[in-house]
């Protein structure tokens, strides 16, 4: 009784930020969890790709799958549903991430997103000119932007080993730069990596973001309303030469940020309705005609008690967490060893770029970044982050798995170059992880030791 008291108490704003605090805390366990998943999945894929049974890894992603209507058939490989469908909806996600950040998180106040923005360009910039340095190539310097992506779930995963000794604020730090990466990663794709861009394809894209503004003025608050016009985007992007997946992006970007205005507020609402079935007999008699509209009602009372962008992201993140990306790990991550002729074609500056950029150039750019503006002192560290702390985020951010491997694809299409950068994702990637775990472990146990001197020196 007491809590319902305290929940009736609470104002609008107050039950919103507590939502976002706890579903802050839920991302973080589900991306820390997925981690492992993730990791498990890359395991299988290159253990499948060295195996006796290589020939069937590389021969399953190429199976062709038909969607048809009439006379109408889209065939494509298993790979392309995979890497540029499936992968949408892991954008979709990244998108809302960002459409968050820039409402209410890291992204909202110029002074508080100035530091992990600067700290995420530092960690971009240095690995990529790390990689150039070594691939002056014309084709080869086309993977420039391999190294400059971290990836969310394997940094927290690896944050998460650490235990609950971290600060809290390092964590918040590592997602906040983690996420402003994946923004960067974003606008690199679109700008670099898209093709000879159609202009009838924008058209068909614009059709579709139509459709969904029109919904969203009539109040449409179903996510499965917006289906067939996030599929027109889809189809648009595809037809214009940039990558599909984009689309996810822009659906995130316009997923609305306030819950759909309604003439009775929720809480309200919820009262009048347990008020109406409490006093009334359709419960007991179990008069399905009459329970009907009070019980629709609920569920849109239900739906509406939080903004779309954070229903849809919690409803499509642990599928995305512990579905989607480990399915792409294993399309993508079995790369054969034996495959992999390093001499041709400067293969091993590929491998040495990706991997050097993302070991060394990742921390010592956020860390040198971050240094410059304290140093400035347009900026200044969170509480409780030391530059200890600051180092163990530049060495995660280091673990770039996901999106590297996106890029990467993109690309490369000579197969030896692109199984050089895969690997070079992959090493770097578990250097990184490793060297942060033990950076890690030694930061918590400084941590534990200043402050058994200071509870030392308080009973003194």
């Amino acid at each position: 009784m007491a809590h319902r008291r305290l929940s009736r108490g609470l104002s609008r704003s107050q039950t919103l930020a507590e939502q976002a605090v706890l579903t802050f805390e839920r991302f973080i366990r589900i991306e820390a969890a997925s981690g492992v998943v993730l990791l498990g999945a890359a395991a299988v894929a290159l253990i499948w790709a060295n195996s006796l049974f290589a020939d069937s890894y590389h021969a399953f992603w190429h199976l062709p799958l038909s969607v048809g209507l009439g006379e109408f058939v889209f065939a494509k490989s298993l790979h392309f549903w995979i890497n540029d469908a499936l992968m949408t909806i892991f954008f979709l996600v990244v998108g809302m991430e960002i459409r968050r950040e820039i409402h209410e998180g890291a992204l909202s106040r110029l002074d508080q997103a100035l530091l992990p923005v600067a700290a995420a360009t530092g960690g971009v910039l240095l690995p990529a000119l790390i990689y150039v340095s070594l691939n002056t190539d014309p084709v080869r310097v086309h993977g420039w932007a391999v190294p400059v992506a971290t990836d969310i779930a394997f940094a927290v995963g690896v944050l998460a080993l650490l235990g609950r000794s971290i600060p809290g604020y390092v964590r918040v730090f590592l997602l906040a730069l983690a996420i402003i990466d994946d923004v960067i990663a974003v606008l690199i794709i679109a700008f670099f990596y898209s093709g000879g861009l159609d202009i009838s394809g924008f058209l068909v894209a614009a059709i579709g973001i139509f459709l969904i503004l029109g919904l969203q003025r009539m109040g449409a608050g179903s996510a499965f309303a917006y289906v067939v016009p996030g599929a027109i985007v889809w189809i648009g992007l595809l037809m214009t030469g940039a990558h599909p997946t984009l689309s996810g992006v822009v659906l995130g970007l316009m997923t609305p940020v306030l819950p759909m205005p309604m003439r009775e507020a929720p809480l309200e609402a919820l009262s009048r309705i347990a008020e109406e079935l409490r006093n009334g007999d359709a419960v007991t008699t179990k008069d399905v005609h009459r329970l009907a509209h009070p019980l629709r009602t609920l569920r849109l009372v239900r739906r509406e008690m939080l903004p779309p962008v954070i229903r849809v992201q919690t409803a499509l993140h642990p599928w995305v967490a512990f579905g989607i990306m480990p399915l792409f790990a294993l399309a993508n991550a079995g790369v054969s060893i034996d495959g992999v002729d390093l001499s041709v074609g400067g293969a091993h500056y590929v491998m040495l770029g990706v991997g050097v950029g993302l070991v060394l150039g990742k921390p010592i750019g956020v860390v040198a970044a971050t240094w410059l503006m304290v140093r400035l002192k347009w900026c200044q560290l969170p509480p409780g982050v030391t530059w200890h702390g600051v180092w163990l985020i530049g060495l995660l951010a280091g673990i770039g798995f996901t999106m590297s491997i996106f890029i990467a694809m993109l690309a490369f299409e000579n197969e030896s170059l692109l199984g050089a950068a895969k690997l070079g994702v992959l090493l770097g990637s578990l250097i990184a992880a490793l060297i942060g775990l033990a950076w890690g472990a030694i930061y918590v146990r400084r941590m534990r030791r200043v402050a058994a001197l200071d509870a030392k020196t308080e009973v003194h």
